[in-house]
């Protein structure tokens, strides 16, 4: 794959300063060492919040969580962070959070689920289900489900798992979800040594994520291997053109789509995983940044503006 082409030279900018605190070969460190680079790498490119925006960290029903507001909102966000299953927290992705309660104005509850592999599957499900459940009872308002990564995975997880359960899910929003697609084809093999997520990488996390068997036909561990997709809320799925997970996006969205939903699909050229972190310095991930607020507050308000 011709990378030297595909990305331009503000994203490969990100991609070196990206690799001076979170080395390429960072899956052979330790876990505690793997959350301490990674730690350091969200640290270096975290923005300030902006002044607007007032936090509080509670317990929802047991899951730690921050809300994030900024005047008077009448809808809810929650918003599950990336890092595989095992890394990040309420920390890694505040300032994402901060800005989508800025440019939105709803509420932004984000979610510290349990991490692997001291928790095993289901433990980061059922964390995120506990969280959309209060948010849903503390709040009343509509709820937007959204999330990065393996935070994308378990908010369509929770959007799966909702149907006939909570009947305030406006939408979800998935940023780069892994999905549990097909790993032998498509973006899996094209992609499987992009800069900043391989194939290889995808493995270990996985590895990590269940302590005995792999769990089959499980859309709370894959949303993708789900025998229903009818009743979901409106969904648009936003994935980086050079990243093995870039074809879980589709997929997913087909077959929402072929059940009667709405879903849609956004792929941004010349993007890499993990992008969000390039908002402020790449032009691309920000006007993608862009694209994923205004969906989140379209979502929020009943607008399907992608037919």
């Amino acid at each position: 794959m011709d990378y030297e082409r595909l990305i331009d030279e503000e994203t490969w900018a990100f991609i070196r300063r990206t690799a001076e605190s979170y080395p390429d070969d960072a899956v052979d460190l330790s876990i505690d060492d793997q959350r301490r680079v990674y730690d350091t790498m969200c640290h270096d490119f975290r923005q300030p919040r902006p002044n607007q925006v007032k936090t509080q960290d509670r317990s929802a029903d047991g899951v730690p969580v921050r809300v994030y507001t900024a005047g008077d909102p009448t809808r809810t966000v929650v918003y599950v962070h990336g890092g595989g299953f095992i890394l990040g927290g309420l920390d890694s992705h505040d300032d994402v959070c901060a800005e989508i309660c800025v440019q939105t104005g709803y509420r932004v509850v984000a979610v510290d689920y349990r991490l692997c592999p001291e928790h095993v599957h289901p433990a980061q499900f059922d964390d995120s289900w506990a969280a959309v459940e209060w948010a849903a009872s503390e709040f009343g308002d509509p709820i937007v489900l959204a999330g990065d990564s393996a935070g994308g995975n378990l908010a369509a997880s929770v959007a799966h798992r909702a149907r006939g359960r909570l009947g305030h899910v406006l939408g979800q929003v998935l940023i780069y979800p892994g999905l549990g697609g097909d790993r032998t084809q498509g973006s899996y093999v094209e992609h499987a040594y992009a800069p900043l997520l391989t194939l290889e990488d995808l493995q270990f996390y996985e590895k990590l994520r269940f302590g005995g068997a792999k769990p089959e036909r499980d859309p709370t561990y894959a949303p993708l291997h789900d025998t229903d997709f009818s009743g979901l809320p409106p969904t648009v799925v936003i994935t980086a053109d050079c990243d093995p997970l870039r074809d879980d996006g589709p997929a997913y969205c087909e077959k929402i789509i072929a059940s009667g939903g709405k879903a849609h699909w956004i792929n941004e050229p010349g993007l890499v995983h993990g992008y969000l972190r390039a908002r402020t310095t790449v032009k691309r991930a920000s006007d993608s940044f862009e694209r994923i607020s205004v969906a989140i507050e379209a979502l929020g308000q009943g607008i399907w503006s992608y037919d």
